[in-house]
């Protein structure tokens, strides 16, 4: 029993890391047609995801790695969740409010 709800809480993590580059790579998208369409190309904006990439997914792999020496097996998990989950959500209302301007 424990294999598999540690097998489920590995794949949740994947999970969970895919949602946020999907949403980041979505957004990325939307700002690139955008961009192209409202007038001329200014490749710069590719900086603000480079930077996002920094303060955002690297702190996120980082919490994974330090899982193995958390002495309670749990509490960096959940952070893991709570902040891949807030960066899930500043991406779909970035998305959001992109469409609506």
């Amino acid at each position: 029993m424990v294999m598999i709800m540690t097998s489920t809480l590995a794949s949740w993590i994947v999970y969970t890391m895919w949602a946020v580059w999907g949403l980041m790579f979505i957004d990325l998208l939307v700002t690139l047609f955008q961009s192209l369409i409202e007038g001329p190309f200014n490749p710069t904006f590719v900086l603000g995801y480079l930077k996002d990439i920094l303060y955002y997914i690297v702190p996120l792999e980082f919490m994974v790695n330090m899982v193995p020496i958390d002495p309670t097996g749990w509490i960096l998990v959940i952070a893991y969740f709570v902040g891949g989950l807030s960066v899930m959500l500043k991406y779909l209302l970035d998305i959001i409010g992109k469409f609506r301007n």
